[in-house]
């Protein structure tokens, strides 16, 4: 039920944010760099898997993951932040630690917290923020 639901979002969503990343980086202010970061986790990870302009990506751990999210991550080298909310009543807990650690990524970082899916702790954007400096600064 999860993936008839979830994939066809994914399946609408990756190409509108290539198009969207095609605007951006056609704006001469912008490097060829860029980082993804937040959203349904199974969106990101595609976007990561099958575009090659994404040079690092935070997901949110808190929607569904698929099967098929857990193999497009298998695939994944590219830096990878996780913020898992560890009492987030909507999310599999365990699903976002295997989806964690199915990543290929020799760089990949998982911040979990205390709290709902809305009790994200502020300081949680300034640690998404430090890894993209470092990830994404030429």
């Amino acid at each position: 039920m999860i993936d008839r639901l979830i994939l066809p979002l994914v399946d609408a969503a990756v190409p509108e944010w290539q198009t969207t990343l095609d605007a951006v980086l056609a704006l001469p202010e912008i490097g060829d760099r860029v980082g993804f970061s937040g959203g349904v986790i199974a969106v990101g990870v595609r976007l990561a898997a099958t575009d090659p302009r994404i040079a690092a990506a935070g997901l949110f751990a808190g929607s569904y993951v698929p099967r098929s999210t857990m193999d497009e991550a298998r695939g994944i080298g590219i830096p990878i932040h996780v913020l898992l909310q560890w009492d987030d009543e909507g999310n599999d807990r365990q699903a976002a630690l295997d989806l964690f650690d199915a990543f290929a990524s020799t760089e990949k970082t998982l911040v979990a917290n205390m709290g709902g899916h809305t009790g994200v702790p502020a300081f949680a954007g300034e640690d998404a923020g430090r890894f993209f400096v470092r990830h994404l600064r030429v």
